[in-house]
């Protein structure tokens, strides 16, 4: 099996086009003042959303999941390294290799895998262990990736729900500074509500447009990913069953949906 890292540009293009399109607009009612785009920074504001968000998340989460944040937000810029079109002819194949040469052919196409669980499944084919033990580990495993990948993509999910929050905090905190400076200078009082308002703003933009769109993204990948191993569990057993190999291949087509179907039924007929 192939893997490669790969960039998953919907995400670039969805965190790009969200922020530069609130930019814009803010641009298109100041009067296409690019300049005003300066009135929107604020770094108190700033400090009190994400620093009281990373805040939360080391207070919710284990320290060095919390610390792991960056290289998990670096997965939902790529792409999952397992094509489940291109998965489903490999399994095929093995099935018609072990029925023409035995279970333990394999053994090859075993150092020849880079996904671990695929190779792990199909070592222990190999190896002529029991079909249930089989079945038992793959599914202990399979679960405990569901369970990892869920508390992953929680930590994102998590920050999303305080983010907004720590905006309000933010706000609240400005109104109160202007509120107790009323009597100096009422002309600026306007500019001043403003500037603490913005921290809502840092709220609300961050949760909607980074960390609630960056978990559901990891969310999809994983279940993406957890399909994927189902399909090579499911492969595996049904080639330590010695099963006929279109047997192999209808049973994992099952697991795809009708347009993925169509394109594995594409690429076989351009093989043949």
């Amino acid at each position: 099996m192939e893997g490669g890292i790969k960039l998953d540009f919907s995400t670039v293009i969805g965190l790009v086009f969200g922020f530069a399109c609130i930019l814009l607009a803010h641009v298109y009612e100041e009067g296409g003042n690019f300049g005003s785009l300066m009135g929107m920074v604020n770094i108190t504001g700033f400090l009190i959303v994400v620093g009281g968000t990373i805040g939360t998340a080391f207070t919710s989460f284990p320290m060095k999941d919390v610390l792991g944040l960056p290289k998990l937000i670096g997965l939902a810029f790529k792409k999952n390294e397992l094509d489940i079109v291109s998965l489903i002819p490999q399994l095929v194949s093995l099935a018609d290799k072990a029925r023409r040469e035995g279970l333990l052919a394999l053994e090859a196409d075993v150092a020849a895998a880079t996904d671990e669980f695929f190779k792990k499944g199909v070592q222990m084919v190999a190896d002529g262990i029991d079909l249930n033990t089989v079945k038992d580990m793959l599914e202990t495993e399979l679960s405990f990736i569901a369970a990892r990948h869920a508390g992953a993509y929680g930590i994102l999910e998590s920050m999303g729900g305080y983010s907004p929050t720590m905006g309000i905090i933010g706000t609240v905190m400005g109104l109160i500074g202007v509120l107790s400076n009323m009597g100096s200078d009422v002309t600026k009082l306007g500019a001043s509500i403003a500037v603490a308002f913005i921290a809502t703003l840092y709220g609300v933009g961050f949760a909607n447009l980074i960390w609630l769109p960056l978990g559901t993204k990891l969310k999809r990948k994983s279940e993406e990913e957890i399909l994927m191993r189902e399909v090579i569990m499911a492969g595996v057993l049904a080639i330590q069953s010695g099963d006929n190999p279109q047997i192999v291949e209808e049973k994992l087509k099952g697991y795809l949906p009708p347009a993925l179907r169509r394109e594995l039924n594409k690429n076989r007929e351009a093989l043949s």
